[in-house]
């Protein structure tokens, strides 16, 4: 091609519109046409970029790791520039560029790039605008993608949270119709027994007895024993022994139970002890009921807090108290499914910090799950906040076994993990250095066998910094 006919398809590129033609003669007398079939990886993950490209047509795309799926979160077509920008410290492809249609370049040695900025002004403003425009996609894009990673651990540990309220609410509520219809039928029969006024006095002293929750139990081998002994006094008088797990979990003792005996006939006893025993179950129904519908109620309101769904993100002088307690409620479920205890600690009247909410609390989730996965089973993790002069300090510890030297200071760099493949993006420490560092703030990590420690450092509401 001669250089004219490669001069006049430059100018025709939209993108390119408003380029001097001096500057498109400077391309074509020192770019190199090269082209790339269908399917051919341009330029593979880890490479070298030392090269500016000029796409004259076709299409290829980049493909990266994202939470375990390979996936295109870039494309150039005709018009677009990519490999090395000048001024960009992007050095190395971050993963596998592959043809997705027949693409021709125009390539612009590296060598030549320090010229073509002094020769080609408007060419290389171009170029760094597009440098801005690419680190800005892919920045938004990373953000976007740790959102989503955090959203999906909220997601699992709200599934697990919530599994044993709903498991028990759905059963209790099963159980209550059961009870109640057993309650109904049983209060009929007592009625209909025309207890005399000294009966009606031994039976409200049962009914006030059901009512007391049984503290005196300290272990399920006590309840075992108690029921056991309820179980043979019931026997022992015609009764069914079945009541006597409700009437175990009550502070009736034995003696009260001959008292009443020694007041009420047979049936009488029979029937006053049927219906304190259904209305002890209908009551523990409901108490359980109310306990699973609260715990639900409790994980829905700290999720609602810890995301700040229903608020714009706007900076506002906030309390860390709320948000690290609620992280720590939605990621137990995690840390109990590895025995690791969590342990809170806040010191008392901690100032506030300016910032946004569901942005901080994105940042204890995301070290608070780092350090459950480091710390070993049975292991230990501790979350911390003071004051230090004018901050507010946080600190994430666990007992794991520390982080490699080699890799302690690439920890904050994007797409760097030691998490197994698909385990981890590589992202959430960047994100979270972004963010503290948005808020004004510094985080930093200190590790050895034992002891991993990441501090982040936030200004105080008000304070000059």
């Amino acid at each position: 091609m001669t250089d004219l006919a490669l001069i006049e398809r430059l100018a025709a590129l939209p993108t390119l519109a408003g380029i001097p033609r001096p500057q498109f003669e400077w391309l074509a007398a020192h770019g190199e046409l090269r082209q790339f079939r269908e399917g051919v990886v341009m330029f593979a993950k880890g490479q070298s970029m030392q090269d500016l490209y000029v796409v004259l047509s076709g299409r290829f795309s980049i493909r990266l790791d994202r939470g375990g799926t390979i996936r295109a979160v870039k494309e150039w077509k005709p018009g677009d520039l990519s490999g090395y920008l000048p001024y960009s410290r992007m050095a190395k492809v971050l993963g596998d560029v592959l043809v997705d249609e027949p693409v021709e370049v125009l390539v612009v040695r590296g060598e030549d790039i320090k010229d073509m900025t002094r020769d080609c002004y408007e060419f290389t403003s171009l170029c760094v605008h597009e440098m801005i425009d690419r680190a800005r996609q892919f920045k938004s894009d990373d953000l976007q993608l740790e959102k989503m990673a955090s959203l999906g651990r909220l997601s699992a540990g709200l599934a697990h949270e919530l599994n044993n309220p709903s498991s028990a609410l759905a059963r209790s509520v099963k159980e209550l119709a059961s009870s109640r219809a057993d309650l109904v039928t049983a209060a009929h029969e007592l009625g209909a027994a025309s207890l005399a006024p000294e009966q009606r006095g031994a039976m409200e002293a049962l009914e006030q007895m059901e009512g007391t929750a049984a503290t005196d139990l300290r272990s399920p081998l006590e309840r075992a024993d108690r029921e056991d002994a309820i179980s043979t006094w019931l026997d022992n008088h015609g009764i069914d022994p079945a009541l006597a797990e409700p009437l175990g979990s009550a502070t009736v003792t034995l003696p009260q139970l001959d008292a009443a005996a020694a007041v009420l006939s047979g049936t009488q006893l029979t029937l006053a002890l049927r219906y304190v025993a259904a209305d002890l179950t209908t009551r523990r129904l409901t108490s359980e009921i109310e306990k699973a519908a609260s715990r639900i109620h409790h994980l829905v309101a700290a999720v609602k807090k810890h995301t700040h769904m229903d608020r714009a993100p706007v900076f506002d002088a906030i309390r860390l108290d709320d948000g690290l307690a609620d992280t720590l409620t939605l990621i137990g479920s995690k840390a109990r499914r590895k025995s690791v205890t969590l342990e809170l600690k806040v010191e008392p009247n901690l100032p506030a910090v300016q910032g946004v909410v569901g942005e901080l609390n994105q940042v204890w989730l995301n070290l608070i799950d780092n350090a459950i996965d480091a710390a070993p089973d049975a292991g230990h993790v501790t979350v911390a906040a003071g004051r230090e002069r004018d901050s507010v300090v946080i600190k994430v510890i666990d007992n794991g076994g520390g982080i490699a030297e080699a890799d302690r200071a690439r920890i904050f760099e994007p797409f760097f993990t030691t998490k197994a493949i698909g385990e981890g993006t590589g992202l959430g420490l960047d994100v979270v250095q972004g963010i503290v560092r948005s808020h004004k703030g510094s985080i930093d990590v200190s590790s050895r066998p034992g002891h991993t420690e990441f501090r982040v450092c936030l200004p105080v509401a008000g304070s000059s910094r």
